[in-house]
């Protein structure tokens, strides 16, 4: 075999091997996780003052920005987005575990 043969062996064997790298994903405790995901939040639809009764004042009230006027009130688990009076999302809130 020439060297130029070899040569052109070895970079077409080089190219050919796959060379694994993988990184490590470390997820929170499922089950700690899971309890705060399933507590209830605001559901599409309600009132503020449907969600003020059932889930009590808001650490805070935001608003209102834009047209039409959107609304956030912060609670301690979960956000609620208000359009004008009505519930349009709610996002439960994620803490890195410390």
């Amino acid at each position: 075999m020439t060297p130029v043969k070899i040569a052109v062996l070895s970079s077409l064997l080089a190219l050919s091997v796959d060379v694994a790298v993988a990184d490590t994903l470390q997820m929170p405790d499922a089950s700690a996780a899971s309890e705060k995901w399933n507590q209830p939040v605001p559901q599409k639809g309600l009132s503020k003052s449907q969600v003020e009764a059932k889930f009590g004042n808001p650490a805070s009230r935001n608003g209102p920005t834009g047209t039409p006027p959107i609304y956030y009130w912060e609670y301690d688990a979960f956000t609620v987005y208000f359009e004008g009076d009505y519930v349009i999302h709610s996002v439960h809130k994620y803490k890195q575990p410390s």
